[in-house]
């Protein structure tokens, strides 16, 4: 009877889908990004409700292992965002556990300004000092060429993003980091899916990350991975991510190691119980099973999405390329194959007409627009108004409020994408009308301004 009970939810939550929304509306406003959602979606939500578990169930232990299989690695944890997959990824590194080679506070962390604060974020978090190089202009990626010079004695580890779906130059990072034996995570938030000599983003570092925000290749509405191919961080990951306790059972299972009241950790008694024993100061990061029932179906669509995001990225670039001398468009990095975000466009210094002038007419027009999210970090008030030690390249220690023009200038690229580059969308709810309309406005726009 149950079985029959909830099929007939399922199905009339899929007859809701199609009637309420099988027959989408025109896009009067074309947005930069968004979700893409359908009746399998819903589905699986509803079916999740049913089980009324509502934290982590069944659905996310078939997420985490639909994932890790996604991406080829033995390890992968679902966390409550993308910011959160982030902080909980530096947090592990700081683990007793790791001995000689945890982070300690005051520890440099190789980084770069341009791109989403949560990145940055949980290294001044954790009392780690961020250690910021430079952009390409082009792929919009760390200048890796830099990243040996800007190194200390403290510095302990790399932590950067691919930017927007277009990797990084993995070759050389992974060089710098196994010669000077740093740790390496790979924010791949803006890039699930793409590949770097077959391998995908968020696989070759020690942890990667990946968010699931509505905006993002794939959505839970809120939601975000870890992944690990190392069982020890792994291990470390599970800890931090739920509560920071030494035990791994899963909600609602006891005694998976069978040692429950027979081990003696810290200065506790014997026997106390495992599963009330905290080795890390650690979060509650975890996702509701309505999440990740979300994910389920949504994993299953991603390789159609995004060859949706690459069709559309490659129809914009064909379309504007006449208008070489007005922009710089995106490239991808060598043997990469991006899972393109959006699509980022620079104004050339020597353009008769500003980002700004540009963006304001796209936006008037019914064009989203979006910045590469904080142009120079350094810049922001997160920075300017609070005593943040760092270093720029291979600078001495600096406190971030008292930054000048002259810090500043040690970044030119990342200050150069702040005031030059912004993206439009490339998103598969796009279609050949939308795209048309963008580039036909970019080309009005630049024509006018000749």
């Amino acid at each position: 009877m149950e079985k029959e009970l909830r099929k007939a939810v399922q199905d009339a939550a899929r007859a809701y889908y199609r009637a309420v929304y099988g027959d989408p509306k025109a896009l009067t406003y074309i947005p930069a990004s968004g979700k893409l959602l359908d009746e399998d979606d819903l589905a699986g939500m509803i079916d999740a409700s049913l089980d009324m578990w509502l934290t982590s169930g069944r659905f996310n232990d078939q997420f985490e292992k639909d994932f890790a299989q996604y991406l080829g690695v033995p390890f992968a944890l679902s966390t409550n965002s993308g910011s959160s997959a982030n902080l909980l990824a530096i947090s592990a590194l700081t683990s007793h556990k790791l001995g000689e080679r945890r982070l300690k506070k005051g520890d440099e962390v190789i980084t770069v300004a341009a791109g989403f604060p949560t990145t940055v974020n949980p290294i001044i978090q954790q009392g780690l000092v961020p250690v910021f190089v430079d952009c390409e202009i082009g792929t919009y990626n760390i200048d890796a060429s830099q990243i040996e010079a800007a190194l200390s004695p403290k510095t302990k580890a790399v932590f950067i993003a691919h930017t927007l779906g277009n990797m990084f130059d993995l070759q050389t990072v992974l060089d710098v980091c196994q010669k000077h034996n740093l740790w390496l995570i790979e924010d791949s938030c803006d890039a699930l899916g793409a590949q770097w000599n077959g391998k995908k983003a968020g696989t070759f570092g020690h942890i990667g990350t990946y968010s699931f925000y509505p905006a993002h290749h794939m959505t839970m509405g809120e939601g975000g991975a870890v992944v690990t191919s190392d069982p020890a961080l792994y291990r470390i990951l599970l800890s931090f991510r739920d509560w920071g306790r030494d035990c791994w059972c899963k909600p609602g299972v006891d005694n998976t190691c069978k040692n429950r009241f027979n081990m003696q950790l810290g200065k506790l008694p014997f026997g106390y119980d495992h599963k009330y024993t905290y080795s890390h100061v650690g979060f509650n990061l975890k996702i509701t099973d309505w999440q990740a029932a979300l994910g389920v179906s949504q994993l299953k669509k991603l390789p159609g999405y995004l060859l949706k995001r690459k069709q559309n990225a490659e129809f914009l670039a064909e379309k504007l390329a006449d208008l070489n001398e007005y922009f710089i468009l995106p490239k991808a990095a060598e043997n990469v194959r991006p899972s393109w975000f959006g699509f980022l466009i620079s104004v050339r210094k020597d353009a008769p007409f500003t980002k700004q002038q540009l963006v304001e007419f796209l936006e008037q027009n019914g064009v989203g627009t979006r910045q590469l999210f904080a142009g120079n970090l350094l810049r922001q008030p997160m920075m300017t108004e609070n005593d943040i030690p760092l270093r720029i390249k291979n600078s001495g220690l600096l406190n971030s409020r008292n930054l000048k023009e002259k810090d500043f200038a040690l970044l030119p690229n990342t200050d150069f994408i702040m005031n030059h580059t912004f993206w439009v969308g490339t998103f598969p709810r796009l279609g050949k009308k939308e795209l048309e309309k963008t580039a036909a406005l970019i080309h009005r726009f630049a024509g006018a301004l000749k």
